[in-house]
C-alpha cells in the first residue's frame, strides 16, 4: 500500500502454481460490494479502533509539529482522493492477469495501465483480526522496521487528523539488492465501512522536505490496502493489496515488475512471522 509495504529487491519469476479462479472472484465480488455501499453513503467512515483491552497506545500528539487547518484539510483530501482512484482501479476487473500463485493461496495479478505501468494485486487471508492489522500498518507504522527488514526507517511528520499522516520512509539497503536505496514522501489515509479497513495514500511534494541527498526518491499511488473481517470466532482477514509504484531511476521494467510482485511476497512473509509472534506473546 503503501511504500513501507515493499521490500526493494531485485525478484526473480514464478511459475503458475494452481487455478486462483475461486479467490479472484470472491475477492473482486467483496471490493465491489464495498465501494457500492460506499458510493451510496457518499463518504467512508473514520476508522475508531473498538477491540477492547486493546494496549497500545495512540500516537502522542503533542510531540507532533502542528498542521495549519488549511494543510490539514489537503493532506485530508489528498489521502482521500488516492483511496478513491485506487478503488476504482481494483473495481475495474478488466486486464488482470496472474503473475503469481503460492500453495498457501495467496494471488498475485498484475494489469498494465494506461502510459504503460503495470499495477499489482495481492489476495491472501491472514490470521489475525481486522484491528490487530490496522494497529501495525497504519496506527504503529513507525515500527515497521522491527519486524520488516526491507524498512530502514519511516517517521510521521505531520499528522493532519486522527486518520491522515504524512510520513517519510527509507528503505534498507541490501546485498545483491540492484534496485538500491530509495525514499518516499506520502500521504496515508486511513478508514472504516462496516468491518472493512482501508488504507490509502500516494506519493507528495513538500516545500519543506526535498529530496534527500544520496537517495533516489520513488513515488508510490494511488495505491491501496483492504481489509476484511472474514471470521469473528477465528480472527481471519481477508487482505487486499494494490501497489502501484513508480521507482524513478533508470531501471529496465523487467526488473521492476519482477522485484515488485515478489516484494509483496516478502512483505506478507514477514508480516505473518509478526502475527505468529504477536499470537505467541498473547
Amino acid at each position: 500500500m503503501l511504500p513501507a509495504v515493499v521490500k526493494l529487491c531485485c525478484g526473480i519469476s514464478y511459475a503458475h502454481l494452481r487455478s486462483t479462479a475461486g479467490l479472484q472472484r470472491t475477492a473482486v465480488a467483496v471490493i465491489g460490494r464495498e465501494i457500492a455501499h460506499l458510493e451510496r453513503w457518499g463518504r467512508i467512515r473514520p476508522h475508531m479502533r473498538t477491540r477492547a483491552g486493546s494496549t497500545h497506545d495512540e500516537p502522542k500528539r503533542e510531540a507532533v509539529k502542528p498542521v495549519p487547518a488549511k494543510d490539514h484539510q489537503f493532506h485530508v483530501q489528498q489521502g482521500q482522493e488516492a483511496m478513491r482512484k485506487a478503488l476504482a482501479m481494483l473495481q475495474d476487473k478488466d486486464g488482470w492477469k496472474v503473475e503469481i500463485a503460492e500453495s498457501n493461496g495467496d494471488v498475485i495479478c498484475s494489469k498494465v495501465m494506461p502510459g504503460g505501468r503495470k499495477v499489482f494485486r495481492m489476495d491472501a487471508v491472514l490470521e489475525a483480526g481486522v484491528d490487530e492489522l490496522y494497529d501495525l500498518l497504519f496506527a504503529r507504522v513507525e515500527e515497521m522496521h522491527r519486524w520488516n527488514p526491507s524498512i530502514q526507517q519511516i517517521k510521521v511528520l505531520k499528522h493532519a487528523g486522527p486518520e491522515t499522516i504524512v510520513t517519510h520512509e527509507v528503505s534498507a539497503e541490501t546485498a545483491g539488492n540492484l534496485i538500491g536505496q530509495r525514499d518516499f514522501l506520502s500521504v496515508r489515509h486511513s478508514c472504516k465501512q462496516k468491518s472493512s479497513v482501508y488504507l490509502g495514500g500516494t506519493a507528495i511534494q513538500l516545500e519543506s522536505y526535498p529530496p534527500q541527498a544520496g537517495f533516489v526518491r520513488a513515488e508510490d499511488g494511488p495505491t491501496c490496502i483492504i481489509i476484511q473481517a472474514l471470521d469473528r470466532e477465528t480472527r481471519k482477514s481477508h487482505f487486499t493489496w494494490l501497489l502501484n509504484m513508480d521507482m524513478k531511476g533508470w531501471l529496465p521494467k523487467s526488473i521492476v515488475n519482477q522485484a515488485l510482485p515478489r516484494a509483496q511476497l516478502d512483505f506478507t512473509r514477514h508480516l505473518r512471522r509478526r502475527l505468529t509472534a504477536n499470537a505467541t506473546l498473547g
